[in-house]
């Protein structure tokens, strides 16, 4: 067995139970869930942050946009990143913005349909 280390963080309750549910999920110890994403943070930080390129495939979507929003855009990466101090890529903030719209999108189709099922069995 390899050596071990204790690695001991306070967090915010909100992150911790996150982590908890995540690791439920898993049939994992913390101690087994904790190392695995820390290995999986580092193995993606070491291929530049291709992780999920390597593990899925992948399909590029390219399009240009206006100086005026790409310096929106840019002002507002900075800003987070100043914020949390954790760098927003371009990458990831727009690939949060379609899945929080298609969630949106996903959620209120589900809605119409259940309506009018309702509608229909009434």
């Amino acid at each position: 067995m390899a050596a071990t280390k204790n690695l001991c963080a306070q967090i915010g309750l909100d992150l911790h139970q996150k982590i908890s549910e995540a690791r439920e999920q898993t049939g994992q110890t913390t101690s087994q869930y904790i190392t695995s994403l820390l290995t999986e943070y580092f193995e993606m930080k070491e291929n530049g942050g291709n992780e999920i390129m390597m593990n899925q495939k992948t399909r590029t979507m390219a399009f240009q946009i206006g100086e005026t929003l790409f310096q929106r855009i840019k002002a507002h990466l900075e800003r987070e990143t100043a914020r949390t101090g954790h760098k927003l890529t371009q990458r990831e903030f727009v690939l949060g913005l379609i899945e929080d719209a298609l969630d949106e999108a996903e959620r209120e189709a589900r809605e119409i349909e259940e309506k009018e099922n309702a509608g229909r069995s009434a």
